[in-house]
């Protein structure tokens, strides 16, 4: 702890955000400017914000500390549900919230928070929606299967449900154009090498990129993966508690389902990648588990290719070599 730094733990809900300083004082604001002009007041040059990451309602009061200088960490909320439980807590209340992330805060070494360029937060908004557009698209089609199986379908209603899917189908064509025309003005040299690895697509090398910042937030690819949920979890105590490995999960799934799709073209076309799973798989051990290194190897890989500045060589020992 720097006692030179005045804290302030932040718990932010929807339409309010609490906080609690360092030297016990409460406050309450309303979650949008006026509250954060009113809050900022209280900032100094040594002050230090931290919050959890609660889904969307932390980014805009995080931005607006981020621009006026101040210090911000957002932390992963399990990180800080694991710190209250072991201070036995026996309430649960916005303030009290507030006070124990104060005290996580005064405790644990907190890494500041550096947000976004507009750039990559309008790629990810695109990203997002596409998800959702995708999922309706499925769920069109589905309903025009299922309107095709009674024999008898509505004319009007398959007509209708054909519209939809064509409109969306063209909204969903118009985004990726325009996140491929994102991800080209700062990351042209980066998609260009990612797509050298064989097994990781176009789609897949911008989806890479935008998830991960360009690579940028990440200082080794050990972060990476625990950030796709990729490493294992080992159960083990003793002689009576002996739990297989499994993966965390605890991480970006649209990442590891990502990574997960592109396993099966790796294991055949990338060398590395299927050595790897013809290895694992000769010792015994499931397909499912060959495959789940492979996303691994596939995700080092591309950070690899990521920091070095190399493409892909499937020729080369260390399967990299300068562009």
């Amino acid at each position: 702890m720097n006692k030179d730094i005045k804290y302030f733990g932040i718990d932010i809900s929807c339409l309010v955000f609490d906080v609690t300083d360092s030297e016990g004082n409460y406050y309450q604001f309303k979650n949008n400017e006026f509250g954060f002009k009113k809050f900022s007041k209280l900032l100094g040059c040594n002050s230090h914000c931290v919050m959890e990451a609660t889904g969307y309602y932390h980014y805009q009061l995080a931005y607006h500390l981020l621009e006026l200088g101040t210090k911000v960490s957002v932390e992963n909320p399990l990180s800080v549900k694991r710190f209250i439980q072991m201070e036995l807590s026996k309430v649960k209340t916005d303030k009290s919230d507030s006070k124990l992330i104060c005290a996580y805060a005064e405790q644990v070494e907190l890494k500041l928070w550096k947000g976004n360029s507009k750039n990559d937060i309008e790629c990810l908004q695109i990203v997002r929606t596409l998800s959702v557009y995708a999922k309706q698209s499925t769920m069109l089609k589905n309903k025009l299967h299922g309107e095709a199986v009674l024999g008898n379908p509505s004319k009007e209603v398959v007509r209708s449900l054909k519209r939809s899917l064509k409109q969306l189908q063209k909204e969903m064509a118009d985004l990726e154009d325009k996140l491929l025309a994102l991800v080209k003005t700062e990351h042209q040299d980066l998609l260009t090498r990612l797509k050298t690895i064989p097994g990781i697509g176009p789609k897949t090398a911008i989806m890479l990129i935008v998830l991960t910042g360009g690579f940028n937030r990440f200082t080794n690819a050990s972060e990476l993966c625990s950030y796709a949920g990729l490493t294992p979890v080992i159960r083990q105590s003793g002689s009576s508690v002996k739990g297989r490995p499994r993966i965390s999960k605890m991480g970006n799934q649209k990442l590891r389902n990502l990574l997960f799709m592109c396993s099966f073209n790796a294991c055949k076309y990338n060398r590395a990648c299927r050595d790897l799973y013809e290895r694992i798989v000769a010792k015994g051990k499931s397909k499912k588990l060959a495959l789940i290194a492979v996303c691994n190897k596939l995700l080092k890989q591309a950070y690899a290719i990521a920091k070095s500045g190399l493409i892909y060589d499937g020729n080369y020992k260390s399967t990299l070599v300068k562009k």
